[in-house]
């Protein structure tokens, strides 16, 4: 009923279920509590959990005693099941048990069950409802109650604002050990997981919400093991390195985003990401042109103390053109990631050189009719053929951003 796992690229050959959840448990050398914590959580589970379920242990090569507890575990328990690695990884265990398994909803735990465990129903209802792609337990909630060192914190708040700063993340906890997300999903985001490690957790999600997935969020009461053998440096440095080498994979289009965003907006049982429509994206690209005006127009007023019109023009009208696809790109289009930026610019740079000939061709004719026209006559005018230039600038992202 267990196996010892050489392969990680082919399924896991252990019991077999086919159940609603599956919650894998990775582990190294946790033979003081791993009994303890999968008897705890099996029982929890089999009383309140109104769903079919099974509990996998992912031995990451333990050198203690741990192997023969999970087997132990596998043989007198039937929820329960055991699978040996050869190599050392958390994200190498999940990667190896998720791909392999049969539920409808995959997920994990850390052993030591610092996660109050009421909150697994919360966590997993969303996903089995199909209201949610993945859902997170997170200790940065107002309504969390988390127990842990003033160190530990301060990690924790500084990794997740440096994921925002960095990455663009709008989840609140990337490394809380309570995480599940639909097979459905896992099979699509598994292949472009790089990291086999800790950064597993943050490069997943990242990816998630690029793809535009949606991702619950559920505040965990969370009591730290102060037990805990993980390396705080070391982990640091991985998980800068991996926020490094994840950048560039989507600034680059390595990582192909676009691909499979598509691919889940293809399927007959998703609907399509909010916004996409045309009165959706009228009205964010509306907004965006709002700014972009005034922001045109503030840059054009301060520049026109020192320059001519047609300078103060030129310069205001390319700043904020490229700030404007890139806006746009995001916000009204749904395009994360550096596929096609290139592509993009260029036809936002087309864009400028459409609106830059209709407002300095304005301007050349409102100076030749009106030599001493004043900066109120100035502004209108260019608020006019700024508008035209905008439903051109529409039209043109639209085209190439589908």
């Amino acid at each position: 009923m267990t196996a010892r796992l050489e392969d990680t690229t082919r399924p896991v050959p252990q019991k077999r279920f086919t159940t609603a959840v599956e919650l894998v448990i990775p582990v190294y050398n946790e033979e003081a509590d791993l009994a303890r914590s999968v008897i705890r959580l099996d029982e929890y589970l089999r009383a309140e959990l109104p769903y079919s379920y099974c509990i996998t242990i992912a031995d990451n090569a333990s050198t203690d005693g741990t192997w023969a507890i999970a087997e132990e575990l596998d043989r007198r328990r039937p929820t329960v099941r055991a699978f040996r690695l050869d190599q050392k990884g958390r994200g190498r265990a999940l990667k190896a048990a998720w791909s392999a398994s049969e539920a409808a909803v995959v997920g994990y735990m850390d052993v030591d069950l610092s996660t109050d465990l009421r909150a697994v129903l919360p966590l997993l209802a969303p996903l089995l409802s199909n209201h949610s792609d993945l859902a997170i337990g997170t200790r940065l909630s107002r309504s969390s109650r988390v127990v842990r060192g003033p160190k530990r914190e301060f990690i924790s708040r500084s990794y997740n604002l440096l994921l925002r700063g960095s990455l663009s993340a709008s989840f609140s906890d990337a490394q809380c050990g309570f995480k599940a997300l639909r097979r459905d999903v896992a099979e699509q985001l598994l292949p472009l997981v790089e990291d086999d490690s800790w950064f597993f957790d943050t490069e997943l999600l990242v990816i998630a919400e690029r793809v535009g997935l949606r991702i619950h969020e559920v505040p965990v009461d969370w009591t730290d093991d102060p037990d805990s053998r993980v390396d705080i440096l070391a982990t640091a440095s991985e998980d800068i390195r991996g926020i490094a080498r994840l950048g560039r994979g989507l600034v680059s289009g390595r990582i192909p985003v676009k691909r499979v965003r598509d691919e889940f907006l293809g399927r007959d049982d998703r609907t399509p990401m909010p916004g996409n429509s045309l009165l959706g994206q009228l009205i964010k690209f509306g907004f965006v042109g709002v700014l972009s005006t005034v922001a045109y127009l503030l840059i054009y007023l301060l520049l026109r103390i020192a320059v001519d019109a047609q300078v103060a023009n030129l310069a205001a009208l390319l700043i904020t053109a490229i700030a404007n696809t890139a806006t746009n790109r995001r916000l009204t289009f749904g395009v994360r990631g550096g596929e096609d930026l290139i592509r993009h610019h260029a036809g936002g740079l087309l864009a400028f050189g459409i609106g830059l000939c209709l407002t300095s061709g304005s301007l050349m004719l409102l100076h030749h009719s009106l030599p001493n026209a004043g900066r109120a006559i100035e502004v209108s005018v260019l608020v006019a053929a700024n508008a035209i230039s905008t439903l051109i600038r529409f039209l043109t992202l639209r085209r190439m951003m589908r």
